[in-house]
């Protein structure tokens, strides 16, 4: 790490030398900061300063809801200042090491150890190499033990925390679950301790581990079986949690939401109004993580989102309100909603965008109120290529079904439509590869068997075509991912059985997949691998062009571990899994009974039609679900 006095240096290069610096960058934009309605507070007044680390570019992070969300919060405490940072392009990334430049702030410009907390959002497994890369910019040390007493408390939150164990010596805290509360109580705990002068860090992480949501690693000690499975997680201390209740909001209506957005000077991935309709999901498709960690089930009233919207569109200006859900077209009050948002988006020439439409709740009124704002293409995710698949991974929605709402698509105008499958499902075989080829061959055909005078314009079909990674907190987390080279083999067969020169199929990378699979059900090993590929360079893998499996491949050999352990291993139904200190309400009783009901080809019903018993009711929550 380098000396203070070098970081302090660097900050000076960066103030008399930026100009010349941005000149040679790409998208300079993302580094100037300053943006309307960001958040500028009196230093001398903040007793805690929380940087939100997001890793992956300005245009990525800028687009994240999560943050904007937390962003809000913090800032309403007065004497909380949240600043936000994000990882630099590879070229800047260069910049800042020829010159000895540190990752700094976009508020205040502040290099990254001013800070009392780091929170870094972690979205996707890609980028775990990309937060360790901005530690090092910080000019940290990567493993919480190597950190220094004067450092930043360093935080992970997100997603990915549902299996932290690949990341979690790299980190002092841990926050499962939703965050708008939590973060808040950590904030208030350490000024507290630092005004009372009871604050060391390590005091600060024990009392910290008995806010419920609130994951401290280094107060366990993980033992293994000679097989090389988890033996058990072991608290240092009797007061230490033995499993972590991960943090929800229960009343969605009285949750924090932002009335003003931090505006950007570039163009961003989503440069919208996005309205959070409810979290979780009434549905159990078998293979989805954020339909089971997201739950229970909490809605909010049109008239708070219609208030909400309102209120960001007047304050932002931003011509299109985008939607969002897991299932969209799944909440009970969406035809009151969108009529109540109509009354004033029409006149306003405001657009709506209603993203992730199920095939069996698609409807022709629905697709009016979006036709009205909205042409072009729409998506559908069938998954799977057959019944008999779609049976075993639940998604509950038949042939007939997608052929329905494809028709009522065209009617509609849409002349492109997007098919989401899967390849690598448990219990696939080829006959299932080639059903995804027959379904878009049948959505191609009706096109034509409309009358030629309502048909629209070109028909096209782009079939897209994911790889199954075996996610932690899923009926389907015991199960063997397929390996490379019959993930790669189920893809050329794909591609042989499209004969249509109407239809476009895409695939993802099985490489990337196998890589997401490791760190999905990886454990505290995969450290090392983290740490000697973060050493080399690697970050921003979740771009095309920055990821490199062979660096991979070689990073797990000279650490000495087995990629198939954690990848084509099915897990023993009675494991220990890495991920099983994260108590998130839905039952591992529950997952079990729904794996086996997989292998009988038995579907289970949405929450709306019948409870299932899958736990998440003890979390509590605002819900009409739970029963």
């Amino acid at each position: 790490m380098l000396a203070p006095s070098v970081y302090l240096k660097g900050l000076e290069m960066l103030e008399k030398n930026m100009s010349s610096v941005l000149k040679s960058v790409s998208k300079p934009g993302r580094y100037v900061g300053g943006e309307y309605n960001s958040v500028k507070k009196n230093k001398d007044e903040v007793k805690c300063r929380f940087a939100f680390c997001f890793p992956d570019t300005y245009e990525i992070g800028m687009s994240n809801l999560g943050v904007r969300i937390l962003y809000d919060v913090l800032n309403r405490e007065k004497d909380i200042w949240c600043e936000r940072v994000y990882a630099p392009w590879t070229d800047m990334r260069e910049k800042m090491q020829e010159y000895s430049i540190p990752l700094t702030a976009q508020e205040s410009g502040d290099a990254m150890k001013a800070f009392d907390m780091l929170a870094f959002s972690l979205q996707y497994e890609m980028c775990y190499t990309t937060a360790l890369g901005m530690l090092r910019l910080a000019g940290l040390k990567l493993y919480a033990s190597e950190r220094e007493e004067c450092d930043p408390v360093v935080i992970a939150g997100g997603p990915c925390v549902y299996n932290p164990e690949p990341f979690a010596e790299f980190f002092d805290l841990i926050n499962v679950g939703e965050g708008e509360e939590v973060l808040v109580e950590i904030c208030r705990l350490y000024i507290e301790m630092k005004e009372n002068g009871s604050y060391t860090k390590s005091a600060f992480l024990r009392r910290a581990s008995q806010i419920e949501g609130v994951y401290i690693p280094s107060l366990y000690e993980v033992e293994y079986n000679a097989d090389g499975t988890i033996k058990e997680y072991k608290p240092k201390y009797p007061d230490t949690p033995k499993k972590i209740r991960k943090r929800i909001i229960e009343d969605m209506d009285k949750a924090p939401y932002p009335e003003k957005l931090v505006m950007p000077y570039i163009e961003t991935v989503h440069d919208r109004i996005v309205l959070e309709v409810y979290r979780g999901c009434i549905r159990g498709c078998r293979f989805c993580q954020a339909g089971m960690v997201y739950r229970p089930i909490r809605e909010k009233s049109p008239e708070v989102l219609c208030k909400q919207a309102r209120c960001l569109f007047d304050n932002t200006g931003y011509d299109e309100i985008s939607l969002i859900s897991l299932s969209i077209s799944d909440y009970s009050e969406l035809p009151r909603l969108t009529d109540s948002l109509l009354e004033w988006t029409d006149e306003k020439r405001v657009s709506l965008s209603l993203p992730s439409l199920r095939i069996d709740s698609f409807s022709e009124e629905l697709m009016q109120k979006v036709s009205s704002v909205r042409t072009g293409g729409i998506t559908f995710a069938p998954e799977a290529g057959t019944q008999r698949l779609r049976d075993v991974i639940n998604k509950n929605v038949t042939e007939e079904d997608l052929l329905r709402s494809v028709n009522i698509a065209y009617r509609g105008g849409k002349s492109n439509i997007k098919l989401y499958f899967m390849n690598g499902l448990p219990t696939e075989t080829l006959e299932d590869i080639e059903g995804i080829a027959e379904l878009a061959k049948r959505v191609v055909g009706q096109y034509f068997r409309m009358p030629k005078e309502e048909r629209p314009k070109g028909v096209g079909v782009t079939v897209s075509v994911s790889c199954f990674v075996p996610k932690p907190h899923t009926p389907f987390q015991w199960e063997a991912q397929d390996s490379y080279e019959m993930l790669m083999n189920k893809q050329e067969h794909l591609k042989n059985a499209i004969t249509d020169r109407r239809i476009r199929y895409t695939y993802h990378d099985a490489k990337v997949s196998v890589i997401e699979a490791l760190l999905a059900r990886g454990d505290r090993r995969l450290a090392p691998v983290l740490e000697l590929l973060t050493n080399e360079g690697v970050t921003l893998e979740a771009w095309d062009e920055n990821f490199d499996y062979d660096k991979w491949v070689s990073a797990l050999d000279r650490a000495g571990v087995d990629m198939s352990f954690y990848t084509t291993r099915g897990f023993g139904l009675d494991e220990v899994l890495p991920w099983d200190i994260i108590d998130i309400g839905v039952t591992k009783a529950y997952l079990r009974r729904e794996r086996d009901k997989a292998y009988e080809g038995k579907t289970t019903p949405s929450c709306a039609e019948q409870c299932s018993g899958c736990g998440a009711n003890k979390l509590g929550g605002k819900n009409k679900w739970c029963r």
